[in-house]
């Protein structure tokens, strides 16, 4: 288990090809003991954007402060403070900060390899009589 303030967490640049003025904590990840998710928080300063990518898996996103749009090849689609966002797996994507302040949000994305743990659950592999 973890329970940490994201400000203890080092703020990161974000070196992906195309990133501008975009930043990363990686608040929980498999360093941490998460076997399948890693929990992400963004910050983006105005006019910055994360770099114009797709790959196979989802994202969900949930937008902390700020305002930004999602950038797709079916257009833009502006989010702020409290929204939700689904990313489908395989759509070109980036986000962009659209206002005066610092962009933040969460986003959780599956690890590429996840570790599998062994079950502690002693009816995970057989039946449980309807238990």
């Amino acid at each position: 288990m973890k329970i940490i303030h994201y400000d203890e967490v080092e703020l990161e640049p974000v070196t992906a090809e195309g990133a501008e003025k975009a930043q990363i904590r990686w608040l929980i990840a498999q360093k941490d003991g998460a076997p399948t998710f890693a929990m992400r928080m963004f910050e983006i300063e105005p006019g910055g954007h994360t770099p114009h990518h797709q790959h196979k898996w989802e994202h969900e996103v949930y937008c902390l402060s700020g305002k930004g749009a999602l950038v797709t090849d079916r257009g833009e689609m502006a989010f702020g403070a409290d929204d939700a966002i689904f990313v489908d797996p395989d759509i070109l994507h980036s986000f962009k900060n659209t206002g005066n302040e610092t962009l933040k949000f969460l986003c959780l994305i599956p690890h590429e390899k996840p570790i599998i743990k062994k079950a502690l659950n002693p009816f995970a592999d057989e039946e449980a009589n309807n238990c």
